[in-house]
């Protein structure tokens, strides 16, 4: 079994899910007292939400690289960055280390092409839905068309994570807004919905909406796991 190296922290709830997530599956695979071979560095979200909102993306790069370099010294095989919006600073990472990186719209996109589905919509922050290093790489790799809420939508989206879920807080009117949001976004032929902020899925799950849910959270996890333990 290969070592996870985990970057962690934002939030840490959706940190501790990874954790759980990986030891699960390892033991569904293997069995018997097995858990996951692991590494996190945590970072303090407060300094990552600040420098997030005042658009200062060269100071996250040095951070995320160095948390990934981090890793990797305390031999770590594999990165994988526990969150949607700071894989912008990906290509940081990536130049930094020398060991692979599991960016987390890959994993995502194969479980999209899976399914068979070709146009989905994108559920996450301002900084994922608006920006292309999602969207793009998603159409450039696999040829998935994308789309996002309008600008009402988006503001609504942005600020249920980051005044409630990243605090733990699970409102019912949230979930609602969150349902009629992925409602329209089907009226415009989303023919499934990425929950693309790792913080979603304790509010939204499959039963919640009429099309498929894709748990980037879940997904993630999942890949790295099989990575760890293939030959």
């Amino acid at each position: 079994m290969k070592t996870i190296g985990l970057i962690g922290g934002m939030s840490w709830e959706s940190s501790a899910v990874y954790y759980e997530l990986i030891n699960l599956k390892v033991r569904d695979k293997l069995g018997g007292f097995h858990s996951c071979k692991s590494i996190m560095v945590t970072v303090d979200f407060a300094e990552i939400e600040d420098l997030q909102h005042k658009d200062e993306w060269e100071a996250l790069d040095k951070m995320m690289a160095d948390s990934a370099k981090q890793l990797e010294s305390a031999g770590a095989d594999i990165i994988v960055l526990c969150t949607n919006t700071m894989h912008l600073c990906s290509p940081a990472i990536i130049e930094n280390i020398s060991i692979p990186f599991l960016h987390i719209a890959e994993a995502t996109g194969m479980e999209i092409i899976r399914k068979g589905l070709k146009k989905v919509a994108l559920l996450g922050t301002r900084f994922t839905m608006e920006k292309d290093f999602y969207k793009a790489f998603l159409y450039e790799k696999f040829g998935i068309e994308v789309i996002i809420p309008d600008p009402p939508g988006i503001e609504d989206v942005h600020r249920i994570i980051y005044t409630e879920l990243v605090h733990g807080k699970i409102k019912d009117d949230s979930r609602e807004t969150y349902k009629n949001i992925i409602a329209d976004l089907e009226l415009r032929g989303a023919q499934g919905v990425i929950l693309g902020c790792t913080e979603i899925p304790l509010l939204i799950s499959e039963s919640d909406v009429n099309i498929p849910t894709f748990d980037t959270t879940t997904i993630h996890a999942e890949k790295a796991v099989e990575w760890a333990l293939a030959d």
